[in-house]
């Protein structure tokens, strides 16, 4: 079954939808941010079938997220970097993963973001660069503007 493309939506919630689309990507990506690099690492750190990471990594190649790298010793074998855009997304997995902190886990084990400088706990939150101030879905509209770039 074939998905239906957001890429041409004007929202930018659907295109990024269309750019994760399934449950491997943002795995894959959280894998990258954390250091994974090699191919074998990404498959056993995941559990991911090779046929799957093969389609998701070339996908998020394709979107600009990772580029594949050859190894420093010439040989054929590539590992994968996050581009600005990769490391860009982080953002996007840190408020997935403060909401599924908050809302997901009822007394069960789980894992935290911490500083890697002072050991102290994070918790991510969205805020509105001009401001500072964190994002209300209250006190926010939608308005169609002319492009940017």
């Amino acid at each position: 079954m074939r998905r239906t493309s957001f890429n041409d939506a004007i929202c930018p919630i659907a295109r990024t939808s269309d750019l994760i689309g399934d449950g491997w990507s943002p795995l894959i990506m959280r894998e990258a941010c954390s250091g994974t690099r090699r191919f074998e690492d990404f498959q056993s750190n995941l559990s991911i079938p090779r046929a799957t990471l093969t389609t998701r990594l070339d996908g998020l190649v394709e979107a600009g997220l990772l580029r594949r790298e050859r190894y420093q010793d010439q040989s054929s074998r590539e590992h994968y970097r996050l581009t600005q855009q990769g490391r860009e997304f982080y953002s996007v997995l840190a408020a997935m993963w403060r909401f599924g902190s908050d809302w997901l886990f009822d007394g069960d084990l789980q894992v935290e973001l911490t500083d890697r400088e002072t050991g102290e706990p994070v918790q991510p939150v969205v805020v509105d660069a001009h401001t500072g101030r964190p994002i209300d879905v209250r006190k926010i509209a939608v308005a169609v503007v002319p492009g940017r770039r």
